[in-house]
């Protein structure tokens, strides 16, 4: 438990400290964001606004789940596997592709970075490697990192092992692809309002921390009664996902209305990593969807938007993603991250229970 709290800590200092100290430096360099043209009008007061924030999470939650393993090395002994390391891992890779993407918007001088192929490319290749790895990396307890399957909580209702060890694999990296490339996706388009994102991915990984910590109090061979999760090293796990909401906690102190920094694609495409990472080492694929339910909503918004204009040249929503609908509705920017927030909490609540329920079945005690 002390090395949760050293770990959620140092997050939250190193956020706190160095985001000042990163928005004096793009300041200096005159790296500031670039605004869509065809967004809301009250935006374009936005443009120059330092980005590339997300670089700043990214360093909190690695310094920060590495003081908690080196606080749990000295006092107990135990060693990291390479469970964690391969969600922070994800986390890095996507990070690396968004600070890609930012910064040739920045040197380009328009909101246009990366090209999709190119992101599209490199998210595949990420990708793969991870799903690859969290299936032949060995962790400390024997429990494979992932299972190649689609779960909801715990066993694959889907397992992909009937087709043979190889096509399996391929299935699985398929998989593992798809959910990279959507909640990348879901977890950026969320990213258009100040503080919207952060304080959403706040939220939804102290979800996942709660999940993976009682994992750990139930993982096989704990020894506790009741249900037990074939879940690979599920401490470390949660120390990455509430390092990741204090992280973003301490950059919410300067993202929010009106915001100093951004986080940009760094930070967007490297939460969506992790987010997708984590559903799939904690065997939650599927109830991530309620735990990170309002990203899913923004992405479907989205989604829905192009498909109907493709289809009848009519808009369902003022603007997508629904954030921005909301907006030309009327509420003012802080009433709708406010209340997206509050949406928010109350999927994560759900989620949460759900899970708790279900290990309560599981047990046999209700």
């Amino acid at each position: 438990m002390i090395s949760v709290i050293i770990g959620i800590l140092v997050s939250l200092v190193v956020t706190m400290v160095g985001t000042p100290l990163l928005i004096k430096l793009i300041h200096k360099h005159n790296y500031g964001q670039y605004i869509r043209q065809d967004g809301p009008r009250s935006h374009l007061v936005k443009r120059g606004t330092p980005t590339m924030g997300g670089i700043v999470i990214v360093i909190a939650i690695v310094l920060g789940w590495c003081s908690a393993s080196l606080f749990r090395y000295c006092s107990t002994g135990v060693v990291p596997s390479w469970s964690p390391v391969l969600v922070l891992f994800a986390m890095v890779s996507m990070g690396l592709l968004g600070f890609i993407d930012d910064f040739a918007k920045v040197r380009k001088k328009q909101s246009e970075g990366l090209t999709v192929r190119g992101k599209f490319i490199g998210q595949i290749i990420f990708a793969t490697i991870f799903a690859v790895l969290a299936l032949m990396v060995p962790s400390k307890n024997g429990i494979p990192t992932a299972q190649a399957g689609m779960s909801f909580i715990e066993a694959p209702f889907i397992s992909f092992e009937f087709a043979g060890k190889f096509i399996s694999t391929v299935l699985f990296v398929i998989w593992v692809n798809f959910l990279m490339a959507a909640w990348t996706n879901a977890v950026n388009l969320s990213d258009g309002l100040d503080g919207l994102c952060s304080g959403m991915s706040m939220i939804a990984f102290t979800g996942f921390g709660v999940i993976a910590f009682w994992e750990a109090y139930h993982v096989v061979g704990s020894g506790h009664e009741g249900f037990s999760y074939a879940v690979s090293d599920p401490m470390d796990l949660a120390i990455i996902a509430l390092c990741t909401a204090a992280a973003c906690l301490g950059f919410l102190w300067y993202n929010c209305n009106p915001a100093t920094i951004f986080m940009g694609d760094t930070g967007s495409l490297a939460l969506g990593g992790l987010f997708a990472a984590l559903s799939i080492v904690t065997h939650t694929e599927f109830l991530a969807l309620i735990i990170g339910g309002l990203f899913v909503i923004e992405a479907l918004s989205d989604v829905i938007q192009v498909g109907c204009f493709k289809l009848t040249h009519k808009r369902v929503f003022k603007m997508a993603p629904i954030h921005h609908h909301f907006e030309l509705c009327g509420w003012t920017e802080g009433k709708v991250v406010v209340r997206f927030w509050m949406v928010e909490l109350i999927l994560v609540i759900v989620g949460v229970v759900i899970f708790y329920a279900d290990w309560l079945a599981r047990s046999g005690l209700m």
